[in-house]
Parts: C-alpha cells; sequence; structure tokens
C-alpha cells in the first residue's frame, strides 16, 4: 500500500466490477477507451474498457449508450481510442429515489457541442448537453520519459530495437517533439556504448 497521502481517491473505490458514480465524487474522469464489449445484462448490456482500468469498465445506462451512439455512431469498434470525460450526477434516479450516476460530460471525436434532449421518466424529457472535447495530440510526458529511459538504458544490442518502437509510438500519434527526443536520445546512447 502506498504511503503517499497527496491523491487519497483511491481509498474510496467501492468493491464493484465496474466504475461507479461514487468513484467520481472527488471530481471527473477523463478516460480512453481501448475496447467495447457486449455483456450478459439486460440492464447493462455494453462495457466499454478504458486504459487504466483495473478490470472496472464503465457500464454506461441506457440513457449515457443512446448518447454515445449518437456522438460516435453504432459500431462499438470505432470507438476504440476516443476520450469521453465522466462525473456523479447526484440527481440521477433510480427507483424514484436520487442514487446519483455516471453521466458524460465531454466526448472527443466530434464537430461541435451536442444537446439532446432524452427521457428521464415516464412523460418526461431532460436535456443532455455534451461538449467538445479538446484532446491533447502526442505523448503524454510520463511516456516520453519512459521511452526516453529505454533508449538511455538499453544494451548496444537491443538499442536499434528500442529506438525504433519508440520512434513507432511517436509517429502513430503524429508528435514530431518526441520523435526528435528519442532520435536524439538514441544517438547519444549509440555514442555511449561505442566508446
Amino acid at each position: 500500500m502506498s504511503t503517499d497521502v497527496s491523491d487519497l481517491r483511491s481509498t474510496i473505490i467501492p468493491k464493484s466490477d465496474q466504475l461507479n458514480s461514487e468513484q467520481l465524487l472527488a471530481g471527473p474522469m477523463t478516460v480512453r477507451v481501448t475496447d467495447v464489449r457486449i455483456g450478459n445484462s439486460d440492464e447493462q448490456p455494453i462495457s466499454v474498457h478504458y486504459e487504466g482500468e483495473a478490470g472496472r469498465p464503465f457500464k454506461p445506462c441506457k440513457t449515457m449508450r443512446k448518447v454515445l451512439i449518437l456522438a460516435w455512431g453504432p459500431d462499438g469498434r470505432e470507438w476504440a481510442g476516443k476520450s469521453m470525460s465522466l462525473y456523479c450526477d447526484p440527481q440521477v434516479k433510480f427507483g424514484g429515489a436520487e442514487v446519483g450516476g455516471i453521466r458524460i460530460s465531454h466526448l472527443s471525436d466530434i464537430d461541435r457541442d451536442i444537446q439532446v434532449s432524452l427521457t428521464a421518466t415516464k412523460g418526461k424529457k431532460a436535456l443532455h448537453t455534451i461538449k467538445r472535447m479538446q484532446v491533447q495530440s502526442g505523448l503524454s510526458a510520463a511516456q516520453i520519459a519512459d521511452w526516453t529511459a529505454a533508449i538511455e538504458t538499453a544494451a548496444a544490442e537491443e538499442l536499434d530495437d528500442i529506438k525504433q518502437q519508440a520512434l513507432d509510438a511517436a509517429t502513430a500519434v503524429k508528435d514530431r517533439d518526441a520523435f526528435a527526443a528519442f532520435s536524439a536520445a538514441a544517438k547519444r546512447r549509440r555514442a555511449a556504448v561505442s566508446a
């Protein structure tokens, strides 16, 4: 168990097989979709898997499934690589009681904000506004640091392979700065192992 107290949100994660709205009480969470699968529950028929989920996929309610299909289309295979921001809406009702639920506030890969009126309860509709997410392109600082460290500690015989993997990762997300940094790190490492 970590002794770092700078972020205590991990201590309130409920024991569950899915992302829970209580996990979002401390604030919204942005996730990048890795996979979408059909499950065996009528209430929650799909599981949206995302980076770092730790076996706790997002199982959107029918209203949020409608939003996702409207925004990203009906083919779940096309959702991979796209991002969304999730938050806890304490006014979500179940069985007439306010129990809270997960809602989507932002989506990547949409041309403009979306406003759609969807059924909230029998005979009543509610307006849902989904904002267009500005996604930062390129590798994260942590990814760049990891690849650079791998290059800088590579043995001579594995340097070319690691360099190429890092360059491929930078190319895939069109990150020219990371590409240049990896090339420079490989040049320095080659000089160091040749000396």
